[in-house]
């Protein structure tokens, strides 16, 4: 989405602190002994009360407010009653959503509890590499040039990326151009970013998998190898200089 008056970057503004108070607000209500669908009913509740609307069950009739990964899935996990969370877990949850007209998304990995599996490290990569990722962003930079620096970084922490998951424009829908912000340099993508565009910059650092695979539910992805993946994203607004970062005050970075 490109920005072209007040109207319109008050209204990406407010669905923006939408989803991001309600990622804030389901990471701090997760508990151990919880079901998915209990925490994304309560991440729905968020949503609802601020006016806004699921952007997944909106756009892709998703069964769930909110997108849910626990350990070894990557993305688009179902929110359901028969996933339990527990003590250790690396867990995701991702939000999107539309409010008058205007739609914004964020997502951030955590250990539920104490990390007694391990995954702390992955879930600093990744927040470190999004965090240098963002940075980096200003009008004239090349996207593939995000893409080089986020699967450099990985693979200094010891890392790999996920190839075919990526961010994306967004705005006035779920999806925008530019469609593909990969964690990888393609070389044949020579598209910008530009002043006062829209932007979701997501980063998914992973163990083994490179590939995210669908599985028999048509939803969850899970990796091609196995292992953990992190993911971090924020929606943030290109400029000359430093990017506004739009759904800042969801805390992944704390």
């Amino acid at each position: 989405m490109f920005i072209s008056s007040a109207a319109e970057l008050e209204g990406i503004q407010k669905i923006s602190e939408a989803v991001a108070t309600t990622l804030k607000e389901m990471r701090a209500f997760a508990k151990a002994g919880m079901t998915a669908k209990e925490l994304d009913d309560f991440g729905g509740e968020i949503l609802n009360s601020l006016g806004a609307k699921s952007a997944p069950k909106l756009t892709y009739g998703f069964p769930g407010w909110t997108c849910i990964c626990v350990n070894h899935e990557v993305a688009h996990g179902i929110p359901s009653a028969g996933k339990i969370l527990k003590e250790g877990d690396l867990i995701n949850i991702d939000v999107s959503a539309e409010l008058n007209g205007f739609w914004s998304d964020n997502g951030g990995s955590f250990i539920l509890g104490e990390d007694i599996s391990n995954h702390q490290k992955l879930v600093n990569a990744s927040k470190n590499i999004l965090h240098k990722a963002i940075y980096r962003i200003k009008s004239g930079v090349k996207v593939s040039d995000i893409g080089r620096l986020i699967e450099i970084e990985a693979r200094k922490s010891g890392y790999r990326v996920i190839k075919n998951l990526a961010g994306h424009g967004v705005g006035r829908s779920l999806h925008e151009d530019p469609h593909e912000i990969l964690n990888w340099c393609d070389n044949d993508n020579k598209q910008r970013f530009r002043k006062n565009t829209v932007v979701a910059i997501e980063t998914f650092i992973s163990t083994a998998s490179t590939i995210a695979q669908k599985g028999k539910d048509g939803w969850t992805l899970t990796g091609d190898k196995g292992g953990y993946v992190a993911q971090h994203e924020h929606t943030i607004l290109v400029t000359d200089g430093k990017p506004v970062i739009l759904t800042a005050v969801n805390g992944i970075w704390e």
